[in-house]
């Protein structure tokens, strides 16, 4: 089937799809499309974002109801306001022609009051973030007994974040005969046990492999130690002068701080993640889709939703936790038939992780050097040249000539051409000139190092473990956190039953001990000792034992007097203190100096 006539479509939506200038279905639809529209069943459907998915479940869906109802009949759930929104404005758009239609937006972060109001007029098709659906459905705002149709849209999104609950509690409130039709872009175990819970015997439909990449888009990755991470993405833009990218993070603070600092280093950049309220949001998407933002910061969480098509970069600052993450990711690029690159900044220790993408993906990382200092300048100095090779001259400026002219009558052809280029040549060239190189090899073992050589760093000993709930991954991301130290900042993290040890850079010793000094965790003290022992303990071995007791070097203890390890009981005395020298209280985060930031 090449056209949506073919597809079983009815005129007014047909009316639709020729205002939107759609011409050629894309795979899924042509898939999706003719199966709804013909058969009252179930339906899981796997494919990637971008590949038009809303259409695929929201012609059906529109052809369906009865838009002379005004009972609702649609329910669609999605994990993010902008997803709400974004599915929302494009069912008004497929539905323009169908008169009477009323679809609602039902999400957080706006009026309960409003959107109870536009539901009451009549809502044939509710678009709903889990949240604020149960919300509703708990004050009997909003009535969902009727549906015949209900969307799970990113449903795999919707279970890494934590919607499970909220979306069987809505479930329970629709009847059982309704169709159910599930769209997701990769196929984890938590989204199988969902369709084999909710559906009953469900069609299957793939575009592509499952969890499979694009083959619209480019896989690379660049190692670099974890202290140049930023001067390397920095790079990556400038060598890259018409880049429309989004750079992702993972959590919403390093988000925030990435974006703070480009933005002071003059590049159009934002921040978009959880903490910002709705208008924020929605000013952000707004500079970004009218591109006066180049280089969108976000969240994973936050990012969903962001429909646009231009999309020449995604840069991964940082690795997701879940691999199918990257896949979502990737997704942001390589639009709508359009080719896009996927760039991955990795330090040693995450160089493995790159090889369990590949296999998930099914489509191989190429490994670059960060661009030198010089080759940036030359991409830049050719940037330009095209740019002014390609303007469309401004007769206005005509009256100004025997002016310039007269400025310029003792200058050579070449002489001009060397001063004009210079204005922008010179900038590039004075901050990249003394510029050092950021490559790194990858030869050698991956370990949790960073890259960094022995001797310029301390290990600590800190009396939490396993028990507490960490591995050597969430420790990492606590002391990261605590601490205001970067992700690559703590390194050689060894968690053990009941303690655990971790590096970070010689110069951070004093910091690290002086935050530590009489700190509480929930409720308990953590203590922190610097250990003699610069590597893992047992040569590197994990604590195999029983029991929580030590292995490995007596060395990699506390350093001074051999102590006995502490206890990690809770009900210590409130005023106790290390064995170290007296320190004061620890600052408050306004307090503590602000790190000097290299232009």
């Amino acid at each position: 089937m090449s056209t949506f006539q073919q597809l079983g479509l009815n005129e007014d939506l047909l009316n639709g799809i020729s205002d939107l200038g759609f011409e050629t279905p894309s795979e899924i639809q042509q898939k999706a499309i003719p199966v709804l529209l013909e058969e009252e069943r179930d339906l899981v459907a796997l494919a990637q974002t971008g590949t038009g998915k809303t259409a695929a479940f929201g012609f059906p869906m529109l052809q369906k109801i009865d838009v002379n109802s005004r009972t609702t009949q649609g329910l669609i759930l999605s994990p993010t306001r902008e997803l709400c929104l974004q599915i929302t404005n494009e069912l008004k758009a497929y539905g323009k022609h169908c008169k009477g239609l009323n679809v609602v937006a039902i999400y957080g972060g706006a009026s309960v009051t409003d959107q109870a109001k536009q539901i009451k007029k009549g809502a044939q098709i509710v678009v709903a973030t889990p949240g604020r659906m149960k919300d509703m459905i708990s004050r009997n705002l909003v009535d969902i007994s009727k549906i015949q149709y209900s969307v799970l849209d990113e449903a795999d999104e919707m279970l890494n974040m934590g919607f499970y609950e909220d979306i069987t509690d809505i479930l329970a409130h629709t009847p059982t005969d309704k169709s159910t039709w599930l769209f997701s872009a990769t196929m984890p175990k938590e989204v199988a046990s969902i369709a084999k819970e909710f559906m009953y015997d469900p069609i299957e439909i793939t575009v592509g492999n499952k969890n499979e990449s694009t083959s619209n888009v480019s896989h690379e990755y660049y190692l670099v130690n974890g202290r140049d991470r930023y001067l390397a993405l920095k790079r990556l833009a400038d060598a890259n002068p018409d880049i429309f990218s989004v750079i992702f993070c993972r959590t919403k603070r390093d988000t925030q701080k990435i974006a703070e600092k480009l933005i002071e280093d003059g590049y159009s950049a934002g921040a978009l993640h959880g903490d910002l309220s709705q208008n924020q949001r929605d000013l952000v998407m707004k500079s970004f889709r009218n591109k006066q933002i180049q280089m969108l910061v976000a969240t994973d969480v936050a990012a969903r939703g962001i429909d646009v098509d231009d999309i020449t970069h995604v840069i991964n600052y940082q690795l997701p936790d879940e691999i199918e993450t990257y896949t979502h990711r990737s997704g942001r690029t390589g639009r709508a038939g359009k080719t896009g690159v996927s760039m991955v900044i990795v330090a040693k220790s995450e160089v493995r992780k790159i090889k369990s993408i590949e296999r998930i993906i099914k489509r191989q990382f190429e490994k670059k050097d960060i661009p030198s200092g010089m080759e940036i300048c030359e991409v830049q100095l050719m940037s330009l040249a095209n740019k002014i090779h390609n303007t469309e001259v401004n007769h206005e400026i005509d009256k100004y000539l025997d002016s310039i002219n007269e400025l310029f009558e003792d200058t050579e052809k070449d002489e001009l051409i060397k001063k004009f280029f210079s204005v922008e040549f010179t900038r590039f060239f004075n901050y990249y000139k003394n510029s050092k190189d950021l490559a790194v090899s990858d030869s050698g073992r991956s370990s949790d190092d960073g890259g960094r050589a022995s001797g310029s760093d301390t290990r600590f000993f800190i009396n939490v473990g396993r028990k507490d709930g960490y591995d050597w991954m969430s420790l990492k991301d606590f002391l990261k956190e605590v601490l205001e130290l970067g992700r690559d900042d703590v390194f050689k993290v060894d968690v053990k039953d009941s303690f655990s040890f971790f590096n970070t850079e010689k110069e951070n010793e004093e910091k690290v001990l002086a935050f530590f000094t009489e700190f509480k965790h929930n409720g308990r003290f953590v203590n922190v000792e610097v250990s003699e022992n610069k590597g893992r303990s047992g040569g590197g071995r994990r604590d195999r034992g029983r029991g929580g007791k030590r292995k490995g070097n007596n060395n990699d203890r506390p350093r001074g007097e051999r102590r006995s390890r502490r206890s990690n009981d809770s009900n210590k005395p409130e005023g106790r203190r290390s064995d170290r020298s007296p320190k004061k209280g620890r600052r408050s985060a306004s307090d503590r100096p602000r790190r000097s930031r290299r232009k």
